[in-house]
């Protein structure tokens, strides 16, 4: 990572009429990615760690990862364009043959389903971080919401 980057995680997740609204942040600050429902739905059950029958697509990828000698070092939201997010996927790669760090352009929702599959951290370029809008009053007016309407369970 060449430029500085703030560590972040999911704080919330909420689904809404036509997609999964991301909540990331820390302390100082909550921003929200919007993401289709089935990463959106992915997410969430890696987060709860809900076990499922099969393999889901990124339960497929973290495990062929794994076969590999690799495994989600961290990501990286790292570019923000017309509304559009840009990520990198940073793995660690260490088998019999080979020992390095590999990035790969990602979309930030499939970054934030395997690190949430595999605990890896996640991470905000400092320029992202800035230029994003806070939306840490809204995070808490739908916590307040949730908890006053079921006494709990916000993703």
């Amino acid at each position: 990572m060449s430029k500085p980057v703030i560590e972040v995680r999911v704080r919330a997740i909420v689904a809404t009429s036509s997609d999964y609204a991301i909540f990331l942040g820390n302390e100082e600050k909550v921003f929200v990615i919007l993401v289709d429902p089935g990463v959106g739905a992915a997410i969430m059950m890696a987060i709860a760690g809900t076990l499922k029958e099969r393999p889901l697509t990124h339960d497929l990828l973290a495990n062929t990862l794994q076969a590999l000698g690799a495994r989600t070092e961290r990501v990286v939201v790292n570019d923000l364009k017309d509304d559009t997010y840009f990520a990198r996927l940073i793995l660690n790669v260490e088998n019999e043959f080979q020992h390095k760090i590999v990035e790969i352009d990602a979309r930030p929702s499939d970054c934030i389903a395997l690190a949430a599959r595999q605990r890896a951290p996640i991470y905000v370029n400092v320029d992202v971080w800035n230029e994003v809008e806070d939306m840490t009053e809204e995070l808490q007016k739908l916590e307040k919401k949730d908890t006053e309407e079921s006494g709990g369970g916000f993703a």
